[in-house]
């Protein structure tokens, strides 16, 4: 574990616990992390799960699969980030999503439980855990909000340019990257790829934007 203490360091629920206390922190969570490869699953669809899981290295994507086999994506989970924890902490019976790995990852995963109850020496990082879990669920709820406005919007022109304006807006430039090849943003909006494509086409020849792979530009 100590191979990623700079990684825990910037790990929001980790956000104001001491350097020292890291150690004796995830001893007390019995946290425990395992390797995947690339492609593999994490938690699958329908599962109970009581942990949830923060990206040592590696990438994950949740994504939520309909009855016909279609695929939304509703995030990707970079490193230093938290997944699976509304779920586990909620006790939900059966999970809705499956969370898969997009690459080769090293994942460290916490009981539920084993944050929200004190143990027996009543560490005092329980409560600051508690206090910063609440935090990134709650902005995990205004990102979902966010992605269900883009989604309700009424043409695939309209879908890219909110996405597309958002991402500019959080990068603070006209000129970003998105985390999506094509077909995971076609994925992530609930459109088909062909007709993304299309409108991608479009907007470029209409002088609206300029991108190359995931690179785009809002003229």
């Amino acid at each position: 574990m100590r191979n990623y203490l700079d990684v825990l360091k910037t790990v929001q629920l980790f956000r104001g616990i001491e350097e020292a206390d890291l150690q004796p922190l995830l001893l007390c969570l019995a946290a425990k992390s395992v390797r995947f490869e690339k492609g593999q699953t994490v938690f699958s669809s329908g599962e109970s799960i009581e942990k949830f899981g923060i990206v040592l290295s590696g990438q994950v994507q949740v994504v939520q699969d309909d009855y016909y086999g279609n695929r939304s994506i509703l995030g990707k989970i970079d490193i230093g980030n938290l997944f699976g924890e509304s779920f586990a902490c909620a006790e939900i019976k059966m999970l809705p999503v499956r969370v898969i790995t997009t690459t080769e990852s090293e994942l460290l995963f916490i009981d539920c439980h084993r944050l929200a109850v004190p143990c027996a020496r009543a560490c005092a990082f329980h409560g600051k855990l508690i206090q910063n879990m609440l935090s990134i669920i709650a902005m995990k709820n205004i990102a979902l909000t966010q992605k269900i406005e883009f989604t309700s919007k009424r043409t695939t022109r309209e879908k890219l340019l909110a996405y597309l304006s958002a991402e500019a807006k959080k990068a603070e430039n006209t000129r970003f990257s998105i985390p999506f090849n094509r077909q995971e943003l076609a994925d992530y909006l609930s459109v088909e790829r062909s007709a993304m494509s299309a409108e991608l086409s479009k907007l470029r020849d209409d002088g609206v934007l300029s991108y190359h792979k995931n690179q785009f530009k809002l003229l």
